[in-house]
């Protein structure tokens, strides 16, 4: 089987909470590794260019839940090493056929700007399909010995998107909620208001660190508030919905 080296680069957080990331595609997509006592939980898993459980397994050997942000391409790439897999119920459909983007659309968004590894084959990329074991709603909570994981629906940026919120901790794991550049709220799947309200959820949380799921790692809590009153101000000026353009704040923008 061909080997993709140098393809994921790991970062560790503490003794049981690791960053698995793709910097040679351009979205940068990270993961998260999150170990207790009786299982392990990965928090998206990536493009599925490389195999991530090969990754996975060098730093667990608890059984291993895969649950994602949000059913889309760069999020589920390598949920087909994971038969046990949690999922919203508003994006089951993605997961079963009814994605809204092609094949075709979807494969040239892998390869776009990105250092490929030898051997892989685009023409052969598949949009992740599959019945997860448990369909998780809000507030659920994920118990992995000795650490609580709690599920949060933040819609916004697709109908089912998740954060994972760890109390004791102070971890908020935003996936594409919140990160430091462009937000994308454009796509017809999108809902600018049900954005604002999420960051307001997110941002009323005693957060301690942010894992976003792309670009930079230095994300302080700061930016959840930050965020949240921008896209109030943009509401107040009937701004917040689709077709209102691109706004750029420095560190940060969204895409309407």
């Amino acid at each position: 089987m061909q080997t993709m080296d140098n393809w994921f680069t790991i970062d560790r957080v503490d003794d049981n909470t690791y960053i698995i990331s793709e910097y040679r595609h351009w979205e940068e997509t990270h993961c998260y590794l999150l170990n207790g006592s009786e299982r392990s939980l990965l928090i998206d898993t990536g493009l599925g260019i490389s195999n991530i459980y090969d990754e996975v397994i060098k730093f667990t050997n608890k059984p291993i839940t895969a649950v994602a942000t949000h059913i889309h391409w760069d999020h589920i790439g390598g949920h087909k090493y994971f038969p046990d897999f949690y999922a919203h119920a508003a994006e089951l459909d993605w997961l079963n056929g009814k994605f809204p983007l092609s094949m075709e659309t979807i494969r040239e968004m892998v390869v776009d700007r990105c250092d490929l590894p030898d051997g892989f084959d685009v023409g052969s990329y598949e949009f992740f399909q599959g019945t997860p074991t448990r369909i998780v709603a809000d507030h659920d909570m994920i118990d992995l010995g000795g650490r609580q994981i709690e599920v949060l629906h933040t819609p916004g940026h697709s109908p089912g998107h998740l954060c994972f919120w760890e109390k004791e901790t102070g971890y908020l794991f935003t996936g594409d909620l919140v990160y430091k550049d462009v937000l994308f709220a454009y796509y017809p799947s999108t809902d600018p208001e049900a954005y604002l309200i999420s960051l307001k959820k997110v941002a009323s949380l005693p957060v301690k660190r942010v894992f976003p799921a792309h670009h930079s790692l230095d994300v302080q809590p700061e930016i959840l508030c930050r965020m949240r009153d921008t896209l109030k101000q943009l509401n107040t000026a009937g701004k917040l919905h689709h077709g209102s353009g691109k706004f750029d704040y420095g560190d940060w923008g969204i895409w309407l």
